[in-house]
């Protein structure tokens, strides 16, 4: 298994990085949390995980092992493969996760993209004892929902976009993210930043 990899950020897109190990180029999937962490050129280390199916080897990169562990975690409960695992941890941090389990807050879970209700109680059942109880203290909500302009700007900007287009591109979809309540979901916001992005060029 491929515990990690190190080395220069060789490309970015709005779901992976290229990180250049030894001469050769390793495309990483990776939560849009993740990559705004990234820079073009700079030196990086992503703990990974590898999964192999029939007809493809997907690596799927974290900042940090926590993040890698609960993506491995989530993955023994029946339903959920690696992309919904990542969806998981694009809405939620590892805390998050591990708090919504232990205190069977359904809401949360249903936040993620592609699980209901139902799938969302079956899930509360199937992790209960296994992602383990909230290391840090209750992040506060107000931080939570403003920071997505930061970690937005700073996705963008990391794929190459000039500040100024990644400061428009975040008005842009403001409207979007304070319609959705909560704390926005970053990747959905990428998404939607990119499209008007490639509109306005």
């Amino acid at each position: 298994m491929i515990a990690f990899v190190s080395g220069p950020v060789a490309a970015l897109a709005p779901d992976s990085a290229v990180v250049e190990v030894g001469g050769i180029g390793i495309a990483v999937q990776c939560t849009p949390n993740t990559l705004s962490g990234l820079r073009l050129g700079q030196q990086t280390k992503l703990a990974t995980s590898l999964v192999v199916r029939e007809d493809s080897l997907t690596l799927y990169g974290f900042a940090d092992d926590d993040e890698r562990q609960i993506f491995e975690l989530l993955q023994t409960a029946s339903g959920v493969g690696p992309r919904l695992a990542q969806s998981m941890l694009a809405v939620h941090s590892p805390d998050a996760l591990r708090r919504a389990v232990a205190t069977g807050d359904e809401k949360a879970l249903t936040a993620v993209p592609g699980i209901g209700k139902k799938g969302a109680q079956k899930l509360l059942l199937e992790l209960k004892d296994r992602l383990g109880e909230p290391v840090g203290a209750p992040a506060a909500a107000a931080p939570a929902a403003s920071g997505w302009r930061d970690q937005l700007h700073a996705a963008l900007v990391g794929l190459g976009y000039a500040t100024r287009e990644a400061e428009e591109a975040v008005a842009a979809v403001a409207p979007q993210a304070e319609a959705a309540g909560g704390t926005p979901q970053v990747g959905a916001l990428l998404k939607a930043a990119l499209q008007t992005l490639n509109r306005a060029r």
